[in-house]
């Protein structure tokens, strides 16, 4: 198998600043640790999940390829993971009002958002969070991999695959309920940039963060909500 960490960019110095950072803004927004029920959706290789197992907080992992949960438990042997075949669109094996938090990294823009956010929304408790980071779609290079099917194939995104506008996934995330809406445009570190230059772009990316309407083209979203 292709190695995915490569695919999604997230090895490298500045592939493992972005999955950090992700980690750190998705664990402090779900307030994740002991006690906690998380289920994250698209678990991949185990990245994400790794980081958040480190919380103490119960994780299950879920996923539509077995290769992928495979290698999830291949990296992960501590006892708060579970893994589990799901569909994330319906999230049919959990229960109404069951868990703390619902998290993910980079799979809601390959989903029908309008039936996963309802499936969030419907298994989360009172009080429990989402918390995901997505691409954006204000981001130039984001916007032309995602809309010229050419450039979309070359790269390797599937035909479904999309990006988010901050202001539809706020309405969306309203009209469900959800409350402490938070969708920020974050990060301008892109991960193929070389290892020797990712710490200066990293605090260059941080400046531009600060910076009205500049800070709306970043490369991603984080959105996060409260039920």
């Amino acid at each position: 198998m292709v190695n995915p960490e490569k695919i999604w960019g997230r090895t490298g110095l500045a592939g493992k600043k972005r999955l950090d950072r992700r980690a750190e803004m998705i664990i402090d927004f779900a307030r994740l640790g002991a006690g906690r029920k998380v289920l994250e959706i698209g678990c991949g290789s185990g990245t994400l999940t790794e980081k958040l197992a480190a919380t103490g907080a119960e994780i299950t992992a879920t996923d539509i390829f077995p290769e992928f949960l495979a290698l999830t438990k291949k990296r992960i042997k501590t006892g708060n993971v579970f893994t589990q075949i799901a569909d994330a669109e319906t999230l049919a094996g959990s229960a109404d009002d069951s868990l703390d938090a619902v998290v993910g990294l980079s799979v809601l823009h390959h989903l029908d958002i309008d039936k996963t956010l309802a499936g969030i929304y419907r298994v989360l408790k009172p009080g429990g969070a989402m918390a995901f980071a997505e691409p954006n779609m204000l981001n130039p290079q984001i916007a032309i991999q995602k809309n010229i099917p050419a450039i979309k194939r070359a790269l390797g995104d599937s035909p479904d695959e999309t990006a988010f506008f901050a202001g539809p996934i706020r309405k969306k995330l309203a009209r469900l309920n959800f409350r402490e809406i938070t969708v920020v445009p974050f990060d301008f570190l892109h991960p193929a940039i070389p290892d020797s230059l990712a710490s200066a772009v990293e605090k260059i990316g941080d400046i531009l963060e600060k910076i009205p309407l500049l800070k709306e083209i970043a490369g991603s979203l984080f959105i996060g909500a409260k039920k």
